[in-house]
C-alpha cells in the first residue's frame, strides 16, 4: 500500500498533467511501454511523499527513485545503474497518477490560459541552469525572431517556434518540463529563448493566438549587415546594368563571395538570393533550362527589398548559428520531388515535423552512370540514409543524428546511419496536427492576409507544403496545349481546390500516377498550397489512397498513357497582365540596361497600356516612368544608370507585391494601389 500525504492531486499536479506522449518525448516510447507493462503486470512501487512534495517510489527489487518539485523527469534520482531518464522514473509517474485515479490516456488536455513568460529569470535560472542562461542571454543581446503560439482548444500546449527548433511548454506552469526538438546540449538556451519570447508577446499585448516577435537586440540593422549588405546591392545593380547575357565569370565570382560574406555575418536570407543568382547565372552559362529571366529579376528585386527593410524583424535572417543539431525526432515523409539542373538531378523529400508544426527538407544531388539517363523513377532505388529513396519517400523517420538550418533544410550526420531508423508511413498523415494537416483550404489560406511580401519573409523551406484531407475528387483532365494535369477537388469542409502538375522530362511518368492515384480514391494529397486568379491551387507532392502513398515523381512510365481531357477554365485579366508586364521586366537584366534592345522597350511599353487599361494605373504609371530614365543617345553614364536602375527596381516590387496580394485575396480592387500601407515603407 503507498502512502501519499495530503493526496496526489494537490500534492503534484505536474505528475497529473504529463500524457504518454509526454513521457514518450521526456524519455522515449520503449520505456514507457516498459513501464506500463510491469505495471499492468503487478510490479508496483511504493509511493511516499515529502512534506516538500518530493514523491519517492520504491520497487521490489530493492531501487528507489525520488522526484523532486520543480525539476523535470532528468533531475529524478534513482539508484539503479542506467544513466538519464529510466524506466523507474516513468513508472513513478504512471504509478502516481494511477494513485490519484488520473491515469493518462494520451487525449489532448483542456487549453490552460498560460503563459512560460510568465517565469521569472531567478526560475528559469533554476530551471535550466546558469551555463545555459548566461548563454541564452548573449543570443539576447543580438537579438532574435520567433513566432509565439499560445494555448487553443486543438494545442493546448504553448509553443515558440525559434529559428531552427521548436519549444513547447506541455505542463502548465512547470518549465522544467519543456520539450525541444534541439539537442540535449541546446536544450537550456533554447528553453530561456522561449520563455523570453512569450514574455515579449506578453509585454506587446497582442491577443493573438500566433504572433511574430522580435526579442532582445535593436530593432535595427547590426552594424555588421550595412557594408554587406550596401556590397551586395552593388553587384546586383553591376549584374542589371551588365546584363545576365553579359555577365562573366568574375562577376559570378564576386556574387558568390559577398554571398559568402552575407553567411558570416548570419544574414541568411539575403545571402540566399545572391546563392540562387549565382545559380541562375551559372545555369545561363550551361544553357541549362534550369535558368529563368523571371527568377533572376526577382531575386535582384529581393536582395534591394531586404535592403530597404533591414530595420525590421525578421527581414535579414537569424542572428543565430546557421543549423542546430536535434534530439531524437521522429518526421513524417510529405513524399519527394524530382528537378533538373544542368548536369544532375535533385531530390527533396519533404518531411513532416509534427512536434514542431513544421515541414523539413532533404535534399540530395544525383549524377547519372555514364550512358545512362537519369530520371525521377531511376532515382526510386537509389539509396539515402541506407535505404532505397522510393523507402524515404513513403515511410516514417526517426533520429539522433539530424541537424536543422535557419531555413527549415535538414542534413544528416555522416558515419551517424545507425542512429536512423525508417518505416512505413502508414497512416501518419492522418494524425499530423494542424496547421501540418488541413481539413479547410479556407481557412487556411484567410491566415496569409496581412503577413509581409514573399520577397522580404524569411527564406524558409517548404513554407506552404501541407497536407490536405479531401471529400471528394470531382473531375481529372490533361490539358495537352500546356502540358499539364489538372484536378478538381475538394477538401474535407468542402471547399473547391484545383490540383494542378505540369510535365517535366525528368519525370516522365508523374502526371499517369497521379492521375490514377487521384481516380483511386485519393483520401489526402501532400503539396504546395497557393492562392491564383482568387482560387485555391495545390501543387502536389505525393498523393494517399486505400492502396497506400503514391510519390508520383518516383513512379514509373513514359507518360504515353491517354488522359481525360481537362476542362478549360477562364482566363483572370488582371493575372494575365500583370504576369506579362513581370516577364516584360524581366528581360531588362537578361540583356541588361545598357544593351536593352528596342524590342524589349515595346514589349515594356505594351505591358504599360494593357496594365492601364485593365484599371492598373498606377503600375502603368511606373512602367511609363521607367521607359521615361531611357534615352536613345549614347551609353548612360553612373548617374543615368542609377536613374533607370531605380525606376526598373520601383516598378518590379510594386509588380511583384501586387501579384502577390492578387494571389492572396480574392476581393482585390484593380484600380487600386493595392499595395501601399503597412508594407510600403520599405520599399
Amino acid at each position: 500500500m503507498s502512502e501519499v500525504s495530503n493526496g496526489p492531486v494537490a500534492a503534484r499536479p505536474d505528475l497529473l498533467a504529463l500524457t504518454p506522449d509526454t513521457l514518450a518525448a521526456l524519455a522515449n516510447r520503449g520505456l514507457v511501454k516498459r513501464a506500463a507493462k510491469e505495471l499492468g503486470g503487478g510490479t508496483v512501487p511504493t509511493l511516499t511523499t515529502d512534506p516538500d512534495t518530493t514523491v519517492r517510489a520504491r520497487f521490489d527489487d530493492g531501487t528507489s527513485t525520488a522526484l523532486p518539485p520543480g525539476t523535470g523527469l532528468d533531475a529524478g534520482n534513482c539508484s539503479c545503474a542506467a544513466p538519464g531518464v529510466c524506466r523507474h522514473l516513468v513508472a513513478l509517474v504512471l504509478a502516481y497518477q494511477r494513485e490519484g485515479g488520473t491515469e493518462a490516456v494520451g487525449a489532448p488536455a483542456p487549453a490552460a490560459e498560460w503563459s512560460p513568460g510568465s517565469t521569472d529569470d531567478t526560475a528559469l535560472a533554476e530551471a535550466v541552469g546558469a551555463r545555459p542562461l548566461a548563454a541564452a542571454r548573449r543570443t539576447f543581446e543580438r537579438g532574435y525572431a520567433a513566432l509565439v503560439h499560445r494555448p487553443s482548444p486543438d494545442h493546448p500546449e504553448p509553443r515558440v517556434e525559434l529559428p531552427t527548433c521548436t519549444v513547447r511548454f506541455p505542463v502548465p506552469d512547470e518549465i522544467a518540463y519543456a520539450l525541444t526538438d534541439a539537442a540535449a546540449a541546446l536544450r537550456g538556451e533554447v528553453v530561456a529563448l522561449a520563455v523570453w519570447a512569450f514574455r515579449a508577446a506578453d509585454e506587446a499585448g497582442a491577443g493573438e493566438r500566433s504572433v511574430s516577435v522580435q526579442v532582445g537586440g535593436r530593432a535595427t540593422a547590426p552594424p555588421s549587415a550595412g557594408p554587406a549588405l550596401d556590397a551586395a546591392a552593388e553587384l546586383a545593380d553591376e549584374l542589371l546594368a551588365e546584363g545576365v547575357a553579359h555577365a562573366g565569370p568574375v562577376l559570378g565570382g564576386a556574387l558568390a563571395r559577398a554571398g559568402a560574406g552575407l553567411t558570416a555575418a548570419s544574414l541568411h536570407w539575403p545571402a540566399g538570393a545572391l546563392a540562387e543568382l549565382t545559380d541562375q547565372l551559372t545555369a545561363y552559362a550551361d544553357r541549362s533550362a534550369h535558368y529563368r529571366p523571371e527568377l533572376v529579376a526577382a531575386l535582384l528585386a529581393e536582395v534591394h527589398a531586404r535592403r530597404r527593410a533591414a530595420a525590421l524583424p525578421g527581414v535579414l535572417g537569424t542572428r543565430e548559428a546557421g543549423d542546430t543539431p536535434l534530439r531524437r525526432v521522429r518526421l513524417t515523409s510529405l513524399g519527394c520531388r524530382v528537378h533538373r539542373t544542368a548536369q544532375s538531378l535533385v531530390s527533396e523529400v519533404y518531411l513532416a515535423h509534427p512536434g514542431a508544426g513544421t515541414v523539413l527538407v532533404l535534399r540530395r544531388t544525383w549524377t547519372a552512370a555514364e550512358g545512362k539517363e537519369l530520371t525521377g523513377h531511376r532515382l526510386a532505388t537509389r539509396r539515402v540514409l541506407g535505404t532505397p529513396l522510393a523507402s524515404l519517400a513513403a515511410g516514417s523517420l526517426v533520429s539522433e543524428s539530424v541537424r536543422r538550418t535557419a531555413s527549415r533544410a535538414l542534413t544528416i550526420a555522416r558515419g551517424r546511419l545507425g542512429t536512423t531508423t525508417i518505416t512505413p508511413v502508414g497512416a501518419a498523415w492522418t494524425e499530423l496536427p494542424d496547421p501540418l494537416l488541413v481539413r479547410d483550404l479556407s481557412a487556411l489560406t484567410a491566415g496569409w492576409e496581412g503577413r509581409p511580401p514573399r520577397l522580404i519573409r524569411p527564406r524558409v523551406e517548404a513554407e506552404a507544403v501541407h497536407v490536405v484531407a479531401l471529400s471528394e475528387v470531382e473531375s481529372v483532365g490533361y490539358d495537352p496545349a500546356e502540358q499539364r494535369l489538372e484536378a478538381v477537388v475538394r477538401d474535407a469542409s468542402g471547399a473547391p481546390a484545383l490540383v494542378t502538375s505540369a510535365y517535366r522530362p525528368e519525370c516522365p511518368g508523374a502526371l499517369d500516377a497521379l492521375a490514377d492515384a487521384l481516380e483511386g480514391g485519393a483520401t489526402h494529397v501532400s503539396g504546395s498550397v497557393r492562392r491564383s486568379g482568387g482560387g485555391i491551387e495545390i501543387d502536389p507532392i505525393a498523393v494517399l489512397t486505400p492502396a497506400g502513398t503514391v510519390v508520383p515523381d518516383l513512379a514509373p512510365g513514359d507518360g504515353s498513357t491517354a488522359l481525360a481531357a481537362a476542362v478549360g477554365r477562364p482566363a483572370d485579366p488582371l493575372t494575365a497582365v500583370l504576369d506579362e508586364a513581370v516577364s516584360a521586366l524581366s528581360a531588362v537584366p537578361h540583356g541588361g540596361l545598357r544593351h536593352l534592345t528596342v524590342p524589349a522597350r515595346s514589349r515594356i511599353d505594351e505591358a504599360a497600356t494593357a496594365l492601364s487599361r485593365t484599371g492598373l494605373t498606377r503600375a502603368a504609371t511606373l512602367l511609363r516612368t521607367f521607359l521615361g530614365t531611357l534615352d536613345d543617345g549614347a551609353a548612360p553614364d553612373g548617374e543615368a544608370l542609377a536613374a533607370r536602375s531605380g525606376a526598373w527596381l520601383d516598378a518590379l516590387l510594386h509588380l511583384l507585391v501586387g501579384h502577390e496580394l492578387r494571389s492572396v485575396q480574392p476581393d482585390f480592387v484593380a484600380s487600386s494601389a493595392p499595395f501601399q500601407g503597412r508594407f510600403s515603407a520599405p520599399f
